[in-house]
């Protein structure tokens, strides 16, 4: 449909996903959304219409206002953040898979048994998702610890399933806990495709050793890219024994910057 784009990416296009799990309205809203319009009335206008909330009820952020030249005018385009209140906003962030603290250490906890009836409906779940998205793929778990269920997802198309710096493999991963939500809350479902969240991992404990290094040299304190808690974690653990340096978040919000600087002790 012309104007709309949403959390996955389908062969250059962004697609609603809408069947599978019939996502409440709260849920719904909950999530960024982009629309866009030959004005910025006509995109707010089909926001309303999409999400069937009031105007009043979402913020505004203008992503494209359209002027491409001086006799050239294109699509006005926005993005729609929803605020839905405490209670939701915790549940988002419980259903990110997100820590709420850059430095609460996982606890050790005792493994859950296996519920293979839940595994099989979210693993279908996911495959239901992904099919929307218009690929297809094999989805499985893979491990399990605690109350963590680790969840990989093969395909051909795997590029796009995690998109840009996972992306669309985090927005896989919060629908995946939602609806795992409704049948057990005890449980942590965590997607992960072509051991992209691995490798990740491994990226920001480079990155950050090579800053720190640079730390040490010139003695300038520098800010790493915003970063969610748990990658922020990673980085305070991995330069935590490194003489001379230490870490601390900055900002506000779940994405927050770790500044890396020189120790004064």
């Amino acid at each position: 449909m012309r104007g709309k784009k949403y959390i996955f990416e389908r062969k250059g296009k962004f697609k609603i996903y809408e069947g599978v799990l019939k996502v409440s309205q709260k849920e719904a809203i909950n999530m960024v959304r982009d629309f866009e319009g030959k004005t910025e009335q006509e995109a707010i206008d089909l926001a309303v219409e999409t999400l069937h909330i009031e105007r009043e009820d979402f913020d505004v952020e203008i992503l494209d206002n359209g002027k491409k030249g001086l006799f050239k005018r294109g699509n006005v385009k926005i993005r729609v953040h929803v605020d839905t209140g405490e209670e939701e906003k915790e549940n988002v962030v419980r259903m990110s898979s997100l820590e709420d603290s850059d430095f609460s250490a996982e606890e050790e906890e005792e493994d859950l048994e296996p519920d293979e009836e839940l595994e099989k409906k979210v693993c279908s779940f996911i495959e239901g998702v992904v099919e929307h998205m218009g690929y297809s793929c094999n989805v499985s778990v893979s491990s399990r610890k605690g109350r963590k269920v680790n969840i990989n997802v093969e395909s051909e198309f795997s590029s796009i399933i995690i998109g840009r710096k996972g992306k669309n493999l985090d927005a896989l991963q919060v629908l995946a806990n939602v609806y795992a939500g409704r049948f057990d809350e005890s449980r942590r479902i965590v997607v992960d495709s072509e051991n992209y969240r691995i490798r990740h991992e491994e990226q920001i404990v480079k990155e950050a050793f090579r800053v720190a290094q640079q730390v040490k040299k010139s003695g300038r304190s520098r800010l790493l890219e915003p970063m969610n808690p748990y990658e922020r974690r990673l980085v305070h653990t991995a330069l935590g024994d490194v003489t001379g340096i230490e870490t601390k978040s900055e900002g506000e919000g779940l994405l927050k910057q770790v500044r890396i600087l020189c120790s004064r002790h």
